[in-house]
Order: structure tokens, then C-alpha cells, then sequence
């Protein structure tokens, strides 16, 4: 689950937000607060996929203890 990808349509907003965004960085304090930007919500996607990953091994867990303990 954590190397899910972004829907093609939800990629293609991302990807036009980011050159308007890039196209709109003219001086320096703009690039820089562009590139804080890039970097916080790339580290929010990593969490958001982390914690997927979490959510499913505790799953599995489950449904491998329900296994487990039922009856043949």
C-alpha cells in the first residue's frame, strides 16, 4: 500500500497547481516558501501512506487471529 499512486486526475491538478505555483515564484521569498510547500506536502503524503500501511497490518493481524480461533 505504500507505494499507492495518485489518481491520474488528482496528479494532473497537483501537476497544473504546481506550475501555476512555479510560474508565480519571481523572487526569492516566493521560491523558497514554493520549495517548503513541495517538501511539506510530499512529507504528508509519505505520512498519509504510513499510516495506510499501519491500518492494513492491523487488519491483517485481525483477520489472521479471526482465522485463527475459529473452528475447523
Amino acid at each position: 500500500m505504500c507505494g499507492a499512486k495518485m489518481p491520474k486526475q488528482d496528479a494532473e491538478l497537483d501537476y497544473r497547481r504546481y506550475r501555476q505555483l512555479l510560474a508565480e515564484a519571481i523572487d526569492e521569498n516566493k521560491r523558497l516558501a514554493f520549495i517548503d510547500l513541495l517538501i511539506e506536502e510530499g512529507a504528508r503524503e509519505r505520512l498519509q501512506a504510513q499510516r495506510r500501511s499501519e491500518r492494513m497490518a492491523v487488519t491483517v493481524a485481525t483477520i489472521t487471529d479471526v482465522l485463527a480461533s475459529s473452528p475447523d
